[in-house]
């Protein structure tokens, strides 16, 4: 059985990697900042806000990172200059690396990591020490007076963490460390704020934190990351704002989307993979060894058959897959591979026998043990269930503090569970949630494409001209990229 996600020419058109279409005229004569100022323009916020995409922060996520697009527009109503911390020079514009695609086979992409022209400070990752400790990448420091406060991994949760951003080994943010001078290198995020906040005195700001505040607990299966306490949050974010609004800045704040309706989620059909693993015919020698073992009747061993199986924290240790669980984007280069140990099964894979007594079930794991997914790469119905309601939870301390503040908000939870509901079109090109071809998400899964984060741009635009009466143009976001193919 081979594992394979189709894709088709047709499905590809829909890319939108060379599209035309009528032009919106973004420099409306009666733009406007209402009682907004853009003057001096400042970017809170995780991966999403510094434009992180395809696995990684490379310069041309960075000049397509929404603060980007926003204060290109934020110009054409009286917004100044937008510095970010970029990737630059030849020799750095690929970061800290990315996902590419390279070709196809039989449909599905070969997706690779990019390793050339990239940022990362040599002899960093060396061991030191007796015994070695091991250690994470620098990566080239940036010296601008920053304006995109974007640190990919942060927390709501991380904000107060003195040494976040410390060269220290492994588990230190090196995102985060890369942004800080040496006077300041065992700075905490939020005051890492508070110093860009009383240096460059902001007239506005967005604010998109908290989104890892769940999706560290979701991307890794529930195993790792725990959700952040409501308590915690509330007084964490609350902080954060507190300091952005100190000196009279308006701004707009964003809510955190469902996780699990991104491509990192969606994209293997567990459900379909259930069938086709059931589907595969067990060897007649396995089921003549397993008869032989168990003492089967003839109606058990007509029932043998091959399952999707996944470990699990609780008891039993080992489970069989159901249609209610969610397969994580990096099982579908797992599942039905050879396996790694003396388990003559392929990962993922077990025997189920239908009527077996307790003896008979305590002698299937000895004489067929199955090879079972790791927890890691599943997200059951009650972890589904806590994600999304976390989520919840902490887009109700947002929305209130943004109704509190009199400032503007995105909802992106709303918006994101329409596209991934309806699709999105945008001057008449259809744009999904799906996986490559979408046109929306990067090659993670998780983080959009530039065209992405023109969409989210725009969305941002229309909830600071609503809550501001103010008339910033938009951007046609079909000219930007989707996923990017090989030439």
């Amino acid at each position: 059985m081979k594992l394979i996600f189709k894709s088709s020419a047709a499905a590809l058109s829909l890319m939108g990697l060379a599209l035309t279409s009528c032009q919106p005229d973004i420099d409306d004569p009666k733009s406007s900042a209402g009682q907004a100022s853009f003057t001096t323009y400042i970017a809170v916020g995780n991966s999403l806000t510094a434009g992180y995409s395809d696995n990684g922060l490379y310069l041309e996520g960075q000049q397509n990172s929404y603060p980007s697009i926003l204060a290109k527009q934020f110009a054409q109503v009286g917004g100044g200059a937008f510095v970010q911390p970029l990737f630059d020079g030849p020799n750095q514009s690929n970061g800290a690396g990315y996902l590419k695609i390279t070709g196809f086979v039989n449909g599905s992409p070969t997706i690779v990591p990019e390793t050339s022209s990239l940022a990362v400070v040599p002899g960093s990752l060396d061991v030191v020490g007796t015994p070695p400790v091991p250690r994470t990448n620098l990566l080239a420091k940036s010296t601008v007076n920053n304006q995109n406060l974007g640190v990919p991994g942060i927390r709501v949760a991380d904000v107060q963490t003195a040494g976040y951003g410390l060269n220290n080994p492994l588990g230190f943010n090196n995102y985060f460390e890369r942004l800080l001078g040496t006077a300041n290198a065992a700075s905490s995020y939020q005051q890492y704020v508070q110093e860009r906040v009383t240096t460059l005195k902001p007239t506005f700001f967005t604010n998109w934190l908290g989104n890892n505040d769940v999706l560290g607990y979701a991307s890794s299966g529930g195993t790792a990351a725990p959700l952040t306490p409501v308590a915690e949050f509330t007084t964490k974010y609350s902080a954060i704002t507190d300091i952005l609004t100190a000196g009279g800045a308006k701004g707009l704040l964003a809510t955190i989307p469902n996780v699990v309706n991104v491509p990192y989620f969606t994209t293997v059909p567990t459900a379909g993979i259930i069938a086709q693993v059931r589907s595969g015919v067990v060897p007649a020698t396995t089921v003549a060894g397993l008869t032989a073992a168990l003492g089967l009747t003839p109606t058990q061993a007509a029932s043998i058959r091959f399952g999707l199986f996944i470990t699990t924290t609780g008891t039993p240790a080992v489970r069989e897959a159901t249609a209610a669980d969610l397969l994580l984007l990096p099982s579908s280069s797992v599942i039905n591979t050879p396996s790694t140990t003396a388990n003559p099964l392929p990962r993922g894979l077990g025997i189920v026998i239908t009527g077996l007594s307790t003896a008979q079930t305590t002698g299937l794991s000895a004489a067929a043990p199955p090879n079972p997914l790791a927890n890691s790469l599943v997200l059951d119905a009650a972890e589904i269930t806590s994600v999304q309601t976390r989520t919840t939870e902490l887009n109700n301390v947002i929305t209130n503090i943004a109704n509190q503040k009199g400032l503007a908000l995105f909802d992106s939870n709303t918006f994101f569970n329409g596209v991934a509901t309806n699709g999105l079109a945008v001057n008449a090109v259809n744009n999904t949630a799906a996986f490559v071809t979408g046109n929306l998400f990067s090659l993670d899964g998780v983080h959009p494409t530039p065209r992405g984060y023109a969409v989210v741009a725009n969305e941002m635009i229309k909830a600071i001209n609503a809550k501001y009466g103010a008339a910033v143009p938009g951007v046609d976001a079909t000219q930007y990229r989707g996923v990017k193919f090989p030439q």
